[in-house]
């Protein structure tokens, strides 16, 4: 069975319904957004940025890349999403190249194997796209956990790029959360939905690498707790009012 969802075609037609799906839930899903007047601040203050969020909400990421970040001025040169080198994310990967976005294929060493699945050569593009002013968006606990501890993945590029860290937090209420080492995230249409940007990482010199980490995972998980809180509030439609931050 496993082979024949790697097939070249099914994978082709996993990506479409991928993208079909996560469209779906972008058009349909009432959203409120906080923190990207910031957000916008640090994308054009830094000629490159990394955007970064939980693995868990891998579905609703391209939501905040139409809604807000697409539509930014002083666009990056290249926008690109990190994305596992197995056969199992290669759905996705053709799923996001519907959007625009590249896919740079890699994932970690192999704890137990200690064989190296393609992520020196993703770290080697990803620095190449943002030394070069590009984007790029990484699920910093992906692609084996532990769920929402950041791995040094994303330390090491933005420190050798000088690259920001923006957190990104998307989620949506009600939703079916499986039970994967994540606790994965599938959202459901015309619910209610929010997306928080957190306070950026800046990787300033004298910063080290365990203290950026730190930081990183601090303020990626403070963003999650206020877009729960924000999804999960009685719509504000149904008092009669409104709010201007809903995306509609």
């Amino acid at each position: 069975m496993k082979s024949v969802f790697r097939h070249p075609i099914v994978t082709s037609l996993l990506g479409w319904i991928i993208w079909l799906y996560m469209a779906m839930c972008n058009r349909t899903i009432r959203w409120q957004v906080e923190g990207d007047e910031e957000a916008l601040k640090t994308w054009l203050a830094h000629p490159n940025i990394i955007v970064a969020a939980w693995h868990s909400t891998i579905l609703l990421l391209p939501s905040g890349w139409n809604r807000i970040i697409q539509k930014w001025p002083q666009q990056k040169t290249r926008s690109a999403m990190l994305i596992s080198l197995s056969k199992d994310g290669e759905a996705v990967a053709k799923a996001i190249k519907h959007l625009g976005l590249e896919a740079v294929r890699g994932s970690s060493t192999h704890k137990k194997k200690k064989r190296d699945k393609g992520g020196m050569r993703a770290l080697a593009e990803a620095l190449k796209i943002l030394k070069t002013g590009g984007g790029i968006c990484i699920t910093p606990d992906g692609p084996r956990g532990p769920a929402e501890i950041v791995q040094n993945g994303p330390i090491i590029m933005a420190q050798r790029s000088q690259a920001p860290i923006l957190p990104y937090a998307i989620v949506s209420s009600p939703r079916k959360r499986l039970g994967t080492w994540d606790g994965f995230r599938i959202p459901y249409p015309f619910t209610r939905g929010a997306l928080v940007f957190g306070q950026p990482v800046i990787p300033e010199p004298g910063l080290d690498r365990e203290t950026l980490r730190q930081q990183l995972e601090i303020n990626l998980k403070r963003a999650m707790t206020r877009a729960e809180t924000l999804a999960q509030k009685k719509t504000a439609h149904r008092s009669g009012q409104v709010s201007k931050k809903d995306v509609e």
